[in-house]
């Protein structure tokens, strides 16, 4: 199915499943899938740096600029602002200008790739990286960069240090948050296939990249590429399941996930196989996993992401004290860690501590104005209802607006998320449009989920009744998806089916999320009244 076809098209693969992975009963970076309202993204890589403390970064002209975290707080959501304002009064043509701007606003100032510019003759014996492993784990990505570039300057035919500069960025990306580090990985991944040709660190990293601009079937063809010369790469395993997932490919994901195990069992594996496991509902498995993963974490990088992973399973079954707790301990291990100080604000408001929660969202937001924590935040905005909410509302969807721009100009599909905010927070029809458009690149139980929602949202509920059956068809157990499944099952008719869901939701994860559990609770008690 391609975007733009009759809304007699949009219907789900026969059996609510995708072919023959449907028969697992196994429903994702990654992001971002939609995962409870968040995106839960992959482990990092092995070999590659874990977030970032602060650091000095280069120029393109060599200087020496702080780094993102240095800049004022005000300023960059201030300019965020500006820039989201200016792009809904601009044509699409001025998209890249847009997006350059956002991406000053986001990190005041981008970090360079400094020495994938050609300055450089000083030819050497082809080799892998110089640079000790050591240095890309040491939890200071900035550093790493900076090295990597000052040894490349010296040695720029070294085609191991421009793949691990390269997944350095795709690193860099991934814990900012900041998309336009991609193209700086992709121009550092070609250098060092064209300095060796079809070296098995640079697949390697093109298969990160391509998985974390969210174009799947190259990831998984990067993957497999690396596989056949080795076999044994956990880097190439961990990005085959990924992709696997993000593809709606369950059953091969699980498969993938149990040969990974046997060849290359670690954290990176374990964290996935956990996953894997969660989209078929054996939370049970998934959380032993997860806290034999924890047990044997050496690593700040790998403690907090693997206690992250226990929050947000703790979080998907509305467990908001035990979340609380796996949250403290990812950030005692790096207080710096984004996910988890989002999970914490959710699991926080959720629990409750509505004040404590939304305060702990704004400061998150802004220093890393971000998509699912700027929606987090409006909702929270609009369910508080105080003099001059609605307003700050509008102003969080409107950087995730912004946000979007940045992410297309960078080479990242954004379709999945274009769907998730603009159904409820603004342009439905766009909606729509990005949720077809994604579910015609891969079927899984979160594209089901947002096609479900944003044809609901455009009245078409008939259509979105089958997706919203698909989503909730594998055992994952979304609150979320429940909900979603419940309002349209109460706009098809079906009551009972309609109070079975919503009451499911509630019960599962009573807090899911600001503005939609307060509808499902209406909406439930709307049914019940008229029993």
């Amino acid at each position: 199915m391609t975007p733009g076809t009759n809304d007699s098209e949009d219907r789900p693969a026969e059996g609510g499943g995708t072919g023959s992975e449907s028969s697992a009963g196994s429903s994702g970076l990654v992001a971002p899938t939609r995962r409870s309202r968040t995106s839960t993204r992959p482990a990092p890589l092995e070999g590659v740096a874990g977030p970032e403390s602060k650091a000095a970064v280069s120029t393109p002209e060599g200087k020496c600029v702080d780094s993102p975290e240095d800049v004022s707080a005000d300023e960059r959501v201030t300019a965020v602002r500006r820039v989201a304002a200016a792009g809904r009064r601009w044509h699409i043509g001025q998209l890249t200008g847009l997006a350059a701007l956002l991406a000053v606003a986001l990190t005041g100032g981008s970090i360079a790739y400094g020495a994938i510019r050609d300055g450089g003759t000083t030819a050497v014996a082809d080799a892998p990286s110089a640079l000790s492993p050591a240095l890309l784990n040491s939890g200071n990505i900035d550093a790493s960069i900076l090295s990597l570039q000052a040894h490349l300057k010296a040695q720029p035919r070294d085609f191991g240090s421009w793949a691990s500069l390269g997944l350095a960025y795709v690193e860099q990306a991934r814990t900012k948050g900041d998309p336009s580090r991609y193209p700086q990985a992709d121009k550092a991944l070609k250098r060092s296939l064209a300095v060796k040709p079809g070296n098995e660190q640079a697949i390697t990293g093109q298969a990160a990249l391509a998985a974390a601009r969210h174009d799947f079937k190259d990831a998984l063809n990067y993957a497999d590429q690396v596989l056949k010369e080795n076999p044994y790469s956990q880097n190439a395993l961990s990005s085959r399941i990924d992709a696997l997932v993000e593809l709606g490919r369950y059953a091969d994901a699980s498969k993938a996930a149990d040969t990974a195990d046997s060849r290359r069992p670690g954290i990176p594996v374990f964290t996935r196989y956990a996953y894997v496991h969660e989209l078929r509902g054996d939370v049970r498995t998934a959380r032993r996993i997860l806290e034999q993963a924890l047990g044997t974490a050496s690593t700040k990088g790998d403690i907090s992401y693997v206690a992250f992973q226990l929050g947000q399973l703790a979080w998907n079954q509305g467990d908001y004290k035990t979340a609380v707790g796996h949250y403290a301990r990812a950030l005692a291990a790096d207080d710096n860690y984004l996910p988890a100080l989002e999970g914490r604000a959710r699991a926080e408001y959720a629990s409750g501590d509505r004040a404590t929660g939304l305060r702990d969202m704004e400061q998150l937001v802004a220093r890393y104005p971000l998509p699912q924590p700027l929606v987090e935040l409006g909702e929270m905005y609009e369910a508080r209802g105080a003099e001059g909410d609605r307003a700050k509302a509008r102003d969080q969807y409107a950087l995730v607006d912004a946000w979007i721009a940045l992410a297309r100009a960078n080479g990242v599909n954004a379709d999945l998320d274009t769907a998730l905010a603009a159904a409820d927070h603004g342009d439905r029809a766009a909606a729509l449009r990005a949720a077809r458009a994604e579910w015609a690149r891969r079927h899984t139980v979160h594209t089901a989920d947002a096609l479900a929602w944003a044809l609901h949202v455009n009245g078409k509920d008939a259509q979105a009744l089958p997706y919203a059956r698909q989503a909730t068809a594998t055992g994952y157990r979304n609150a979320s998806f429940l909900y979603h499944r419940g309002m349209i099952e109460r706009a098809t008719g079906r009551a009972s089916d309609a109070r079975g869901s919503l009451k499911a939701a509630l019960e599962l994860n009573p807090g899911f999320s600001p503005l939609g559990a307060r509808e499902a609770r209406k909406a439930l008690e709307d049914l019940e009244a008229a029993k």
